[in-house]
């Protein structure tokens, strides 16, 4: 039985809106959304009539390709994978407010050429209902190219696609959210081909010491990591907060911190969104004066990268002190406020030299 009446109603006009479409080629990540989809779509139409079509670029994390994999073995379609190169677009390296459409200019048509090549009549995509409004590039790339969205079509947001996920027994029903490996990077920020891939690596260390909700954001030597707020407790043990410290700085980065936070989507955007005007190194030290903590403040573009002594680190996790940091960062324009896992004294005087 489906969830409720409403969510069973938007799933029959999903299913009229497939049957309408004849045949589909479905931009297929892997994630929430497409992965319904497909898993729809290959119920209505047959495998003749579907087909899942992946595209393979560096922005692509390699969990998320073998998820991919295993769940279209799982829903039984076919699946192929393309190659995209908007990796070599010097509108896409620019990273702009629009490099998700430039990525998914790329993408779709790639895959119209597919849908041709396997006569195919439409690309579908896995835009909900829900992501009416957002700020999404990548969706005027797809209505200039007739791609469908038949999840918005048909009423179906993030929370019914979940539930109708569980009703057919796909993993990604409880799936945490995932975007593309550029988002890491702040805008203006180059897309490059060697700095996604340190992200993944990263990303790929903080999946195997069990964190579910997370993101490495990118600021030059700076790793920020953003955890999910259940999760956030965990980085207060000091065995697993060196063992993660340590593996990133062996990949490249010269600091690791974790935003306090917590996991945002979208959280780079802030930057873009931020008033232009910054505090004084001077002001921005006198924070942590304010809350008796020993330490110091360090600019980083538009983050504060907190830097204490051993013995403070505890009382920056106290949820009052944390949210109390965050509000007076942002107070001064600076929407990102992190601290590093390897703080000491010693490193500030280093600095300071």
């Amino acid at each position: 039985m489906l969830c409720n009446v409403d969510i069973q109603k938007a799933y029959e006009r999903l299913t009229e809106n497939l049957q309408s479409l004849d045949s589909v080629v479905v931009a297929y990540s892997g994630g929430v959304d497409s992965a319904f989809l497909l898993a729809a779509a290959h119920r209505v139409l047959g495998p003749e009539r579907c087909l899942a079509v992946t595209g393979i670029s560096p922005s692509l994390a390699a969990e998320e390709y073998d998820d991919a994999r295993r769940i279209a073995e799982q829903v039984g379609a076919r699946w192929i994978t393309v190659d995209t190169d908007e990796i070599n677009d010097p509108n896409y390296q620019r990273n702009d407010e629009n490099r998700c459409y430039y990525c998914k200019s790329e993408l779709f048509d790639r895959l119209r050429e597919v849908a041709d090549e396997y006569g195919l009549a439409v690309v579908v995509d896995g835009y909900n209902a829900d992501d009416v409004g957002d700020w999404r590039p990548g969706e005027r790339a797809a209505r200039e190219r007739d791609v469908r969205s038949p999840l918005k079509e048909s009423g179906l947001g993030k929370e019914a696609i979940r539930s109708l996920s569980r009703e057919f027994g796909l993993p990604t029903a409880d799936k945490p959210s995932f975007a593309c490996l550029a988002s890491r990077l702040p805008y203006g920020t180059e897309v490059t081909p060697e700095r996604l891939e340190l992200i993944a690596r990263a990303e790929t260390t903080l999946r195997e010491v069990g964190f579910r909700v997370f993101r490495v954001r990118y600021h030059g030597p700076t790793a920020r990591l953003e955890l999910g707020l259940d999760e956030l407790d965990r980085i207060r043990d000091h065995e697993l907060s060196s063992r993660i410290d340590n593996a990133l700085r062996s990949y490249g980065f010269e600091h690791v911190t974790v935003d306090l936070a917590g996991f945002r989507s979208g959280s780079q955007n802030e930057s873009a969104r931020s008033d232009d005007t910054l505090m004084g190194i001077a002001t921005v030290a006198q924070v942590l004066k304010r809350f008796n903590i020993d330490g110091d403040a360090i600019s980083e573009g538009r983050m504060v990268r907190l830097v204490v002594s051993g013995n403070e680190i505890g009382r920056i996790w106290e949820r009052e002190i944390r949210s109390g940091l965050v509000d007076a960062y942002r107070n001064l324009g600076y929407p990102h406020t992190a601290v590093d896992l390897a703080s000491s004294k010693q490193e500030i005087v280093a600095q300071k030299r």
